[in-house]
């Protein structure tokens, strides 16, 4: 919903206080929390050049702290890709609450179906490491879903309520639209943007 529309209607904009917490929380503590995040943010800087496979002394350095301090932070790879993956799904989430309070329904879904194509291309390799390591079905897994489901369908039912898109539709179909063509091993940035274009055509309600 748009600045206009809450104006206009009265309607408070979205938030995320009633949605289960993502696990992997940041601490508290100002001189950990900005350690966190530097690790995080050189963490997800390397594993996007070099692959996942980074050497956690590479990240360290990249930060500007000591391994020990990676180790006290992340005692293991997999509680940095964690932390890394975690990152992500909250800025999957954000942007979707930003998205609809700043534009029209179906503008928003649209922005936030473009910039999930984005996030799921670009980071196969991470879910796919953290599913080995964790299970598919793991509460890790679980949690990041909810969070995930719950925003998009927040932007898919205002585009609904507004008439904008077709009133059958179902984030769940949505979404799997999306990952049948974003998890293809080969498929370039520029052929999924065209394949959603295709999708997002297909989202409108017709008279």
């Amino acid at each position: 919903m748009s600045a206009a529309r809450t104006a206009a209607t009265g309607a408070k904009p979205a938030t995320r206080g009633d949605l289960p917490p993502l696990p992997a929380a940041k601490p508290t503590r100002a001189d950990a929390r900005r350690n966190y995040d530097l690790l995080v943010t050189a963490a997800r800087e390397a594993f996007a050049e070099h692959g996942t496979d980074t050497s956690l002394e590479e990240i360290a350095r990249r930060a500007g702290v000591g391994i020990g301090t990676l180790y006290r932070r992340f005692p293991s790879r997999t509680a940095l890709l964690e932390a890394v993956y975690v990152d992500e799904i909250q800025s999957v989430c954000d942007r979707a609450y930003g998205f609809h309070e700043k534009l029209e329904p179906f503008e928003a879904l649209a922005a936030w179906m473009r910039s999930f194509v984005g996030y799921n291309v670009s980071k196969k390799s991470l879910s796919h490491e953290l599913m080995t390591a964790l299970g598919k079905d793991s509460e890790f897994f679980k949690s990041c879903k909810l969070n995930v489901r719950d925003a998009g369908e927040l932007l898919l039912n205002t585009a609904k309520e507004d008439g904008a898109v077709r009133s059958d539709l179902r984030l769940e179909d949505v979404l799997r639209l999306i990952g049948g063509f974003t998890m293809l091993p080969d498929i370039a940035p520029e052929q999924a943007n065209r394949m959603l274009d295709i999708v997002i055509a297909g989202l409108r309600k017709t008279d």
